[in-house]
């Protein structure tokens, strides 16, 4: 039968486009939901704060009476006045094992980013680089994070098919925790500590995280992650969504700040317990059981994710990073965690795979952002 392309109109619509990768992914342990309300309020126009200098559409394809496929399109405005380049996105992109599903889902796409005037599709990325991005093209056997898709071998041999090219790519590592922090190594960090006058600023309510670093958090990442791929400065809405989406479940066993000797944040690391096993078995939805998996793997992690790590630039030389570490390094220890997973970090980011040097580790995911000239 042929391929019908659907654009998401409604709620209803919106909500069958969210969940359509269950039905692909359903039964496979590698694959890991986004919680549905977040991926409602990122794709929803009157909740994300990105659509004051983006614009989107979503479509559904369908065969044989079902749901076969999904995409959205994006343009990200602040992207093209920064970067230069007018290209359009494509992200949320997942379909059967049917290339001309994807064929029609791609194509759509293309079709929409021509009508905006645009030269170029690249993706899969989101609103912005807080969002999921990335296509999987090595580690098809790995469970996913909550933070990053997970897709079939099928998805890349597809989309190079229809003539996509790389463009980029993150790696991630599974890193094995110490057993214990040397002595040596303590010594040295008080030492770096009193010369610099840098120090971990040890919090305990998360209210007071917020109220005290929330802004300033953000602020760091638009200075750190300004050169890398894609980037665009957050606006204030956004930066107040993001507050409640990421500090919201920061743990101060495993989230650090650290500060300078005038008490500036010069610094920050946020990691969270896994949440892939939970999130897998209640399907991205917290109700009406799931939130109980949640808190136990909030309270007893054997795995953290680590999500975000940044410096103030002029800090990078000073190497007070390691203040960071051993203070994570600490609480990893005494809390009986045994592997940290790293967020995607760029092939070609060699400082941040620094940090990982001297410890056991395995790189063992490889993901893409694909672009088509037009």
């Amino acid at each position: 039968m042929a391929i019908e392309i659907r654009q998401v109109r409604t709620r209803a619509q919106l909500k069958a486009f969210i969940k359509f990768p269950l039905s692909i992914y359903g039964k496979d342990p590698n694959y890991v939901p986004a919680f549905v309300f977040d991926d409602l309020n990122t794709l929803r126009k009157d909740k994300n704060a990105a659509f004051e200098f983006c614009e989107a559409e979503y479509w559904t394809a369908w065969k044989d009476g079902k749901m076969a496929g999904r995409i959205a399109g994006i343009i990200n405005h602040r992207y093209i006045e920064k970067w230069g380049h007018k290209y359009a996105r494509f992200g949320w992109i997942d379909f059967i094992k049917d290339f001309e599903v994807a064929k029609a889902l791609v194509e759509t796409v293309e079709d929409w980013a021509r009508s905006k005037g645009m030269e170029g599709v690249h993706g899969p990325l989101g609103f912005t680089d807080l969002d999921r991005e990335g296509m999987l093209v090595q580690g098809f056997g790995e469970r996913a994070t909550f933070a990053t898709i997970y897709n079939y071998p099928y998805y890349p041999e597809y989309l190079e098919k229809l003539g996509y090219a790389k463009d980029v790519d993150w790696i991630e590592f599974q890193v094995r925790a110490p057993k214990e922090i040397p002595e040596k190594v303590q010594r040295v960090n008080e030492i770096l500590s009193n010369r610099t006058g840098y120090r971990i600023d040890e919090w305990t309510n998360k209210k007071e995280l917020i109220s005290k670093y929330g802004s300033q958090i953000f602020d760091l990442i638009d200075e750190a992650y300004a050169d890398l791929y894609g980037t665009v400065p957050l606006s204030k809405k956004q930066v107040q969504s993001y507050i409640d989406q990421y500090l919201g479940w920061v743990d101060p066993r495993f989230t650090k700040i650290l500060v300078d000797a005038e008490g500036k944040l010069a610094g920050f690391a946020i990691s969270v317990p896994s949440l892939s096993e939970p999130l897998y078995k209640c399907k991205g939805s917290l109700f009406p059981f799931g939130w109980v998996g949640l808190l136990r793997a909030l309270k007893n992690p054997k795995t953290i994710d680590m999500l975000l790590v940044a410096v103030r630039k002029e800090c990078v030389s000073k190497g007070v990073i390691a203040l960071l570490m051993n203070a994570l390094n600490k609480s990893v220890v005494e809390s009986g965690v045994e592997f940290a997973e790293t967020n995607p970090e760029l092939e070609t980011n060699t400082a941040v795979h620094g940090i990982w040097k001297d410890y056991p580790k395995r790189q063992h995911k490889r993901r893409r952002v694909y672009l088509k000239t037009l």
